[in-house]
């Protein structure tokens, strides 16, 4: 779908393969670059049950507002009977997420769409 950049330091690169989409994300996420990311998940939200995996490798930072925005997305994923997964986690945004066991380890396995079973711990 291609590449994405606000005004600050997030570059968004949308890959579309068979099973899903994957959002690869570099720079860092927070309340001023998290609109695009938004926009990006409400696009890809459209479709009847939506497939998305995070790769967060190449994010430096996220604040709360960053987040909330992935939150938001995983949340509308699941109500549409889809799944919003992230690879590629580190530093303190992994330790908050493997607690909420929300990180898998890889995207072979983020889109195996299977249950918690596969997910990182």
């Amino acid at each position: 779908m291609g590449k994405t950049s606000a005004m600050t330091d997030l570059s968004i690169d949308v890959q579309r393969l068979p099973s899903c989409h994957v959002v690869h994300l570099e720079g860092e996420l927070d309340r001023m670059t998290q609109p695009p990311l938004a926009e990006t998940f409400a696009r890809l939200l459209r479709s009847d049950t939506p497939k998305i995996v995070v790769d967060v490798t190449g994010l430096a930072f996220c604040d709360s507002g960053g987040l909330w925005t992935l939150i938001r997305a995983l949340r509308r994923a699941e109500e549409r009977g889809g799944a919003l997964r992230l690879i590629g986690v580190h530093g303190a945004l992994a330790r908050l997420l493997t607690i909420a066991q929300l990180v898998y380890r890889n995207l072979t396995q983020a889109a195996t769409w299977a249950g918690p079973r596969g997910r990182s711990r």
